[in-house]
């Protein structure tokens, strides 16, 4: 049979790599759909299927580890060869730099893990990460592109939503049992409800509870972080989500008594300037970054 084109092994490998067709689309400097033609026509030609699905990463199937180990070592001696031959002659390709604001690490663990593999894996694209806690903070002289957690509008930018966000209850693990235990909303009266808002965030919470009576415990930090960690040491009980909040979750640290959720004031939002959207490069990030959380590019 004749061989499919080159370039799609070349597209197929980065997928691979890197474990989404957005992430590979940044790394080659085409769009997501571009990337998926590639993939799917690669398949086709080949008539063997070289990935499944789990969750929202793409994962190699039996067919696909076996075609990747070959392409992957192959790919190399190819780069390594064309670096031999560039080099005292001409620069090597560009690489692209993108930099990212985000909001500090304290309720952006769920973005953490995947910017953090690919920053890692991809080879063509290096991303500088600074933090800002809100919009008015992020530095635009120097950010690509921001993940800011607020609520539009922005005059003068461009926005999409994230993740959006609805908060539960999380707090120890201790006040699942014994007197000071949490079974129903009333419970709450028994404990300090921690914050970094004015508390319109709980009255909203408490709202879509059925709760309208006062009396609760108010107790203010400046820091979401500090809100967590409070709760962690049993000082009192916190609202969260349970992706921003994931890994407290699954690894006991925190817990949620009451199942109720309710819509959160702000959300997270990946937002750039109008003019930097022109970018094919910052364009084919956003799309990797709404990728990370299985929402696509419009």
């Amino acid at each position: 049979m004749a061989l499919p084109p080159l370039h799609s092994f070349k597209v197929f490998e980065s997928v691979a790599r890197l474990g989404s067709l957005a992430g590979a689309a940044v790394e080659l400097h085409v769009t997501t759909g571009a990337v998926s033609q590639q993939l799917k026509a690669l398949q086709s030609s080949l008539g063997v299927e070289l990935f499944s699905k789990r969750g929202r990463q793409l994962v190699l199937t039996p067919s696909g580890r076996q075609l990747h180990a070959r392409v992957a070592a192959a790919m190399r001696e190819i780069s390594d060869a064309v670096d031999e031959l560039l080099m005292g002659n001409e620069q090597k390709q560009d690489l692209i730099e993108i930099t990212l604001s985000t909001p500090p690490a304290e309720g952006t663990e769920w973005l953490v893990s995947p910017l953090l593999r690919f920053m890692s894996e991809s080879q063509s694209v290096k991303v500088a990460v600074l933090t800002a806690p809100n919009m008015t903070q992020v530095d635009w002289r120097r950010a690509d592109v921001a993940v800011v957690y607020g609520t539009p509008p922005w005059p003068g930018y461009w926005w999409r939503l994230l993740h959006g966000i609805r908060m539960v209850p999380v707090c120890s693990p201790q006040y699942l049992r014994g007197p000071m235990a949490i079974h129903n909303v009333g419970d709450l009266l028994k404990h300090r409800l921690l914050h970094e808002d004015d508390g319109s965030q709980w009255q909203r919470w408490l709202a879509e509870a059925g709760c309208l009576r006062g009396g609760f415990e108010n107790v203010h930090f400046e820091d979401f972080g500090m809100v967590l960690q409070a709760a962690r040491e049993g000082f009192g009980v916190a609202l969260s989500d349970e992706i921003v909040s994931a890994r407290d979750l699954d690894e006991g640290r925190l817990v949620c008594p009451l199942l109720i959720s309710a819509p959160a004031l702000h959300n997270y939002y990946v937002v750039c300037s109008e003019s930097a959207r022109e970018s094919p490069a910052v364009r084919a990030f956003i799309d990797w970054l709404l990728g990370t959380v299985g929402l696509p590019d419009q």
